[in-house]
């Protein structure tokens, strides 16, 4: 599909630069595959579902992987991505053309990387010498990965690291948050127990490549990163036996939906899993472990922004967000929300 088909205008006074405060303050928009949309509120959520309807979290804990540092003279700054193995990580490098096999980068904090080979997308992999745990060095010298919509309108500072981190983070690894699941707090997570609805939790380490922008005319023609995920066996059951009974399954976030989509063969079974994933869903793509998806408001021309149109329709997503940007929703990251029911 040509990519210009989900294209969209939107007014930069409806780009969110800081989240919600409290969190489940945010506004809900709530929108079935025809019918009239629903103005409402975070906090509507229990009042949207049905009991025995489970939600699904991701539980990744975004780490420090902005990285500003010096080869020389020159200024290189690098994204953590992904994880290769314990002192190494794929990583998005800005001003990369000035690095060469070998060299050292000096991040600040006694942290230092070699540069050791490139990838043919422009990525390197960094090595980190020594015997402090990677995560320990990124504590001392990175900076929450703030979106570049974000980041490029405001320095990013000690608050975003409360803000941009989920309140089921436990799991070391995301260089991006699964942001939809930003707006739950402990009183929401009462009040849908109150109400009956169940919560699941899954891992998928979300990479830096969320934001990269689909420069390719065609759909076809673009190509995925790789993250890492993992659903347990158990986890799985409980989800197969939901379903079983008839109760609905919901994503919260694209991040929980790619990888339970991962997970799950043409017989629409979920199965444990442990690895990497590239799915990439687009219109026309058959959904197999989800019935509903709690997400935010992507960016236009955007691979989620695809993912939606896949769920609901491209002509029933441009509607929705022509009516979010009309009644001023607040989009990306730090953004509102929408609950999709096709």
């Amino acid at each position: 599909m040509r990519v210009d088909l989900f294209d969209f205008e939107l007014p930069t006074e409806n780009i969110a630069l800081r989240p919600a405060r409290p969190r489940d303050s945010a506004r809900l928009l709530s929108a079935g595959r025809d019918g009239p949309f629903r103005d409402l509120g975070v906090l509507d959520l229990p009042s949207l579902l049905n009991p025995g309807d489970v939600l699904v979290f991701n539980d990744t804990r975004v780490i420090p992987a902005q990285l500003e540092g010096q080869r020389g003279e020159a200024r290189i700054g690098a994204t953590l991505h992904k994880r290769i193995d314990l002192r190494r990580w794929q990583a998005f490098v800005r001003n990369g053309k000035r690095l060469r096999e070998g060299d050292a980068i000096q991040f600040g904090a006694g942290v230092t990387a070699q540069a050791e080979s490139r990838f043919p997308d422009g990525s390197w992999t960094l090595f980190f010498p020594g015997d402090e745990p990677v995560e320990v060095l990124l504590e001392r010298a990175g900076q929450m990965p703030l979106p570049p919509y974000i980041a490029g309108k405001r320095p990013t500072d000690a608050q975003d690291r409360e803000d941009y981190q989920t309140m089921f983070a436990a799991k070391d690894g995301a260089v991006a948050a699964p942001t939809a699941a930003l707006h739950f707090t402990p009183r929401l997570l009462e009040a849908l127990a109150a109400a009956g609805v169940h919560s699941e939790t899954l891992t998928l380490h979300v990479g830096a490549g969320t934001f990269l922008p689909v420069k390719v005319e065609d759909t076809q023609d673009h190509q995925m990163h790789a993250e890492w995920g993992t659903i347990d066996a158990a986890t799985a059951d409980r989800l197969n036996a939901a379903r079983a009974a008839g109760n609905r399954v919901i994503a919260v976030g694209t991040t929980s939906l790619r990888l339970l989509e991962s997970a799950t063969g043409e017989d629409k079974v979920i199965r444990p899993f442990a690895g990497d994933t590239a799915i990439f869903i687009t219109p026309g793509y058959t959904f197999r472990a989800i019935d509903g998806l709690m997400t935010n408001f992507h960016l236009p021309k955007s691979t989620l922004f695809m993912l939606v149109s896949a769920l609901m329709g491209r002509d029933r997503m441009q509607a929705v967000y022509a009516h979010a940007i009309a009644q001023g929703y607040r989009f990306y990251s730090y953004g509102d929300s929408s609950l999709l029911l096709p």
